[in-house]
């Protein structure tokens, strides 16, 4: 009798820790599922609000160009936009892409390196502490011939690798096929990306003049062989209070009448190119969008879109 009880006992206990299990293991997946759905309205909703950044900065940039013939940090596309309201919050920060170096105008289809441009590229590698070879990498990369440049590396070099793949023979179409060419690791990236384009609002394979009004001085010092810090530093000391609205206005910079003939023709004072980073949040989760646009009086397109 008393074994029988015993049995009794041992079965109900397993029976209520079985029954605790079930228990647990539902609300746990009440709770989880609950909180997956929330997560995926908040990245729903998160995206949404990314969107409209884009959408806005865009706006923004329109008006701008609209009511008048340049385009400098001065404006109010420069600064950052951020709005919060009860759903979450959205912040956008745009780039003007003709302040940079254009990787599309460092040689042709043929493989030759173009004079007006390649100066500028190699200047601006030496003084950011890189090989200026490196241009021999990307020529490599985007002609359409199968003759490596002596520290370029075309499809038979690729093919070594341990991850074969052959070279575009094409220019760029994105920043991140870079990281596919010969010589630009994830270092050379990183202290490149801020400072390099593939979209301007020139067509590939020619030279692309670069924004003085909204370059920054590694860029600037890059021009010219003949400008040196103290000139740069007058160059953007002069466009805090004062946008260039046109290229010859260089000339009013102390210190530039001698060189300031030749940087006209590298020089552009409006931009149609930008990259917008519009940053979507509702309560943990974010959404960020970055877009390239051009933008030709009402009509924009689209050139890049990425959503992570």
């Amino acid at each position: 009798m008393k074994s029988e009880k015993g049995f009794a006992l041992v079965i109900t206990l397993v029976v209520s820790a079985l029954l605790v299990a079930l228990v647990t293991e539902f609300v746990s997946e009440v709770y989880v599922d609950t909180s997956s759905r929330q997560n995926f309205v908040d990245g729903q909703q998160a995206s949404l609000l990314a969107e409209s950044g884009v959408a806005g900065g865009i706006k923004v940039l329109q008006l701008t160009m609209a009511n008048q013939g340049f385009t400098s940090l001065l404006d109010p596309w420069a600064k950052p936009l951020k709005l919060d309201d009860e759903q979450g919050s959205v912040e956008v920060t745009i780039e003007d892409e003709a302040a940079k170096i254009n990787l599309n105008s460092i040689a042709g289809s043929n493989g030759t390196f173009i004079d007006a441009y390649y100066p500028i590229a190699t200047r601006f590698l030496k003084k950011a502490g890189l090989s200026p070879d490196l241009c021999d990498g990307i020529a490599d990369w985007v002609d359409t011939n199968d003759e490596p440049k002596p520290a370029g590396g075309e499809t038979a070099y690729y093919r070594t690798l341990q991850s074969p793949y052959g070279a575009k023979n094409a220019f760029f179409d994105t920043l991140d096929e870079l990281r596919l060419v010969k010589g630009f690791d994830a270092t050379t990236m990183e202290r490149l990306r801020p400072y390099i384009t593939v979209f301007a609002n020139t067509l590939p394979g020619s030279p692309t003049p670069v924004n003085i009004n909204t370059a920054p001085p590694e860029v600037l010092a890059a021009l010219d062989e003949g400008l040196s810090d103290d000139l740069v530093g007058r160059i953007t000391d002069y466009r805090k209070t004062t946008p260039f609205k046109s290229p010859a206005d260089i000339l009013k910079v102390a210190g530039l009448d001698k060189i300031g003939i030749a940087l006209q023709t590298r020089i552009q004072t409006r931009s149609t190119v930008y990259r917008l980073v519009s940053r979507g949040q509702v309560h943990e989760t974010a959404r960020i969008i970055e877009a390239v646009v051009r933008i030709d009086g009402n009509q924009t397109s689209m050139l890049y879109w990425r959503e992570y």
